[in-house]
């Protein structure tokens, strides 16, 4: 099983390749430089690997919450690759990457959505996969839903910009945090190829971002 999978769903830029449980990979900080370094980054990749696209079993990306600008890359690309090389594509939420990243247990997630918001949601790791218990939502980090319990992991850019005031306002149910967090196509691929396998690839021209916010910008009145 080969997959390749990338995200630019924030500042940071990062590709994968999942060979049989290998995972190669690529990453940096591009700022608003996705589109220059995303396709030199897989080329150099799938060099690196001694593979071509006609190889593949699927594309994965991140597909949000995150930048607007950013998903909307991350999709077009999935769809360009696959079309052109007539593979399959799955979107793997940004916040699932995210949890993936702790490993197990319970996992609160959070990104800046800048506008003094987050992108918000919780999962569980039951067996091998991620339950969702909250779905990602837009909030005030003020907002935040309540979770149970006191041995929640959080993790992401929302923990480093609101950490004081998430954190009070879980009092005490999280262990610990990882502000540091981004989602990263290593995670995403991780995710996504036991799907594969499970033959829940999609038609290319059908996939979308996860924008969850409708607009990204306030009016005056509304500032």
């Amino acid at each position: 099983m080969r997959i390749l999978a990338f995200d630019t769903s924030t500042q940071y830029c990062s590709a994968a390749l999942w060979v049989d449980g290998r995972v190669l990979y690529r990453e940096m900080l591009a700022g608003k430089r996705h589109t220059e370094f995303l396709l030199p980054m897989i080329q150099e990749m799938l060099a690196d690997a001694g593979a071509v696209l006609t190889q593949l079993d699927g594309i994965a990306f991140g597909s949000g919450p995150g930048s607007f600008t950013g998903l909307r890359i991350a999709c077009g690309v999935a769809q360009g690759i696959a079309l052109g090389a007539d593979l399959p594509v799955l979107g793997i939420s940004t916040l699932e990457a995210l949890a993936q990243q702790v490993g197990d247990g319970n996992v609160v997630t959070a990104l800046d959505a800048r506008m003094g918001e987050i992108y918000y949601a919780t999962y569980i790791k039951f067996a091998d996969n991620w339950q969702s218990v909250n779905p990602p939502i837009l909030c005030s980090p003020r907002n935040a839903p309540p979770i149970l319990g006191n041995n929640w992991i959080a993790c992401g850019s929302g923990f480093d910009v609101y950490n004081e005031v998430l954190l009070d306002c879980y009092n005490g149910c999280i262990s610990r945090v990882h502000g540091e967090f981004n989602p990263h196509a290593r995670e995403i691929t991780q995710l996504a190829a036991p799907r594969f396998l499970e033959g829940l690839g999609v038609d290319p021209a059908t996939i979308s971002p996860l924008y969850i916010r409708n607009k990204v910008a306030l009016k005056e009145n509304e500032r």
